[in-house]
């Protein structure tokens, strides 16, 4: 297993988290073959990350690279890329999923991948913008063992990779992780503005609580780094998160598990969705709780 220098890897979505994945592989040395469909965040992609390579196409990213690693909103934007990495070019063998998509389609994309000879891996990640520019990324891997061993210096410039199971796996647990987040931020959110209308300071609160037990991200990070000082600010936004909830719903419906709180919780993010428009960040939710006090 070769460390990641001198490695050459294609890369396709260069939004808020696929940019600064890439600067963290271009800083450990590893040639990238740099794509987005859009004009404009390949131009943007450029300044910011001048020791890329940038193409015009997602199947030029696959020229000469051992593996295309993927950064995209869905599963169906997924399945029409990879439909455009030729397998039978000089086409990378290993394709890395590291969205957020469906588990239950990344291994029938994997299936039809094996028909061509090719090999998928899931590796979505968790830890936000600020965690893709720190290199400190939680990235859930799937896959066989030995590609994931090859793979894991690539995945370790980005962030801490953890082999969790065979393909689909990844996807499962990143989706089930969301529903968690998504459901600590609900419920601390309404915590705080309890506490507040009672008369506590939030700030006081949130010292309190995160030596306590009832500490999670939302009380450590998005509470006091982006919802205390009104800045929302945490870089994802809130359609991309309903959509990962839903897919750990869809994942739990086909299980014999009863999920009725995370039921709920997606209940409630739907109607924030529907009032705040997919394009706000997550953490806005609180703001949105806050003017809906009093409403039944």
């Amino acid at each position: 297993m070769s460390g990641p220098s001198g490695r050459t890897v294609g890369f396709v979505g260069l939004g808020h988290m696929g940019t600064p994945m890439v600067s963290r592989l271009v800083d450990a040395g590893v040639t990238v073959r740099a794509y987005d469909a859009s004009p404009e965040a390949r131009e943007a992609f450029a300044a910011a990350v001048p020791g890329a390579t940038v193409v015009e196409s997602a199947s030029g990213t696959a020229d000469g690279a051992e593996a295309v690693l993927l950064c995209l909103p869905n599963s169906a934007i997924v399945e029409s890329v990879v439909a455009e990495l030729d397998p039978a070019g000089d086409t990378a063998r290993v394709i890395v999923d590291m969205s957020s998509s469906e588990p239950l389609r990344t291994r029938a994309l994997a299936a039809s991948l094996a028909d061509t000879g090719r090999v998928l891996v899931d590796a979505p990640v968790s830890g936000g913008v600020s965690g893709a520019r720190a290199g400190t990324l939680a990235v859930m891997v799937g896959g066989p063992d030995d590609v994931v061993a090859d793979l894991e210096p690539l995945l370790a410039a980005m962030g801490r990779p953890r082999h969790v199971g065979p393909v689909g796996a990844g996807h499962a647990l990143k989706a089930l992780n969301n529903l968690m987040s998504a459901a600590h931020l609900v419920a601390s959110s309404e915590a705080v503005l309890v506490g507040e209308e009672f008369g506590l300071d939030p700030a006081v609160m949130l010292e309190v609580v995160n030596g306590s037990s009832g500490r999670s991200g939302s009380t450590e990070n998005k509470w006091p780094n982006h919802i205390l000082p009104g800045t929302y600010g945490a870089g994802f936004g809130i359609g991309l998160l309903v959509k990962d909830i839903h897919i750990a719903l869809d994942l739990a419906a086909s299980t014999s598990v009863p999920t009725r709180h995370a039921a709920a919780t997606v209940a409630l993010w739907d109607e924030a969705l529907a009032e705040l428009g997919p394009n706000a960040d997550h953490t806005e939710i609180a703001r949105w709780l806050r003017e809906r006090k009093g409403t039944p």
